[in-house]
């Protein structure tokens, strides 16, 4: 059997700084062999590079701008372009080392988005983080709460084929959109408590399935912090859905994160 790759995990977060190598160490203990580390900010990409040299071959970074921002403590906004400008020269530092461009993507939530102009906005920086993605030859890590139709035709439109959207909360119908464009989509822990992600495993092919936790969100249960252990949870689910063994369950998912992010493929010779 192969291990588990959490494809989307905020392990860089505060959540974790005062027991990070205890979480590591479960991680590992749970079957998990690699764990995707992905930004939101610019302010965390030197975190997450650093994290990646501490577990190395086992945490691996993807940098990139979420379309929601910190505007000050415990207040959102949506993103603007001057925040992607502050992050364009790591990426540009980094670029030999990411397995991904990520956490990017639209969030059309009412509370971060007041107009068509705020829309435009997320959408030029996306489009600009998809470009990139493309000259690096990497893949995109997308975000795409409240707007999964949106998303999905932006990326079409723009030429991307390697894309994982993470946790995606549409419906199965605009999903199968995805799946026609050869996108994949990872299944957090949190499967147990959505009937909305158990519609939507039911629907999706084992082969555009992958795994993840977005520790230390999305867990089993609400208001928890969520672990990268609990990937096993999100496997079993999708097992019970699928009515495919586990083991089963494992090997695909699996093979399909080592095919979207085929730089994992050579560091961990899977």
């Amino acid at each position: 059997m192969r291990g588990f790759v959490d494809c989307h995990c905020h392990i860089s977060a505060e959540e974790f700084d005062a027991d990070r190598d205890e979480v590591i160490d479960r991680s590992r203990k749970a079957g998990l062999v690699a764990v995707l580390a992905v930004a939101e900010r610019a302010a965390e990409f030197e975190k997450i590079m650093e994290l990646s040299r501490r577990f190395p071959g086992f945490v691996f970074p993807c940098l990139g701008v979420h379309p929601v921002q910190e505007s000050a403590p415990n207040e959102q906004r949506g993103v603007s372009l001057q925040d992607l400008d502050a992050a364009l020269p790591l990426i540009e530092k980094y670029k030999e080392h990411l397995v991904a461009i990520g956490e990017v993507g639209l969030d059309f939530t009412p509370r971060y988005v007041k107009n068509d102009a705020d829309k435009e906005c997320q959408r030029k920086v996306l489009i600009r983080q998809a470009e990139i993605a493309k000259q690096l030859d990497l893949p995109l890590n997308v975000h795409s709460r409240s707007a999964g139709r949106p998303t999905i035709q932006l990326l079409k439109e723009q030429g991307v084929d390697k894309v994982l959207l993470h946790a995606f909360d549409g419906k199965p119908s605009v999903a199968m959109e995805g799946v026609k464009a050869g996108y994949y989509f990872s299944i957090p822990p949190s499967i147990i408590r959505s009937e909305q992600k158990q519609k939507l495993v039911k629907q999706l092919p084992l082969e555009n399935i992958c795994l993840e936790t977005d520790s230390p969100a999305l867990g089993p249960e609400k208001q928890v912090r969520n672990e990268p252990k609990n990937i096993c949870i999100s496997a079993e689910y999708v097992s019970k859905v699928k009515g495919v063994p586990l083991e089963r369950v494992l090997e695909v998912t699996t093979l399909n994160a080592l095919r979207l992010f085929p730089k994992l493929k050579s560091i961990l010779k899977l």
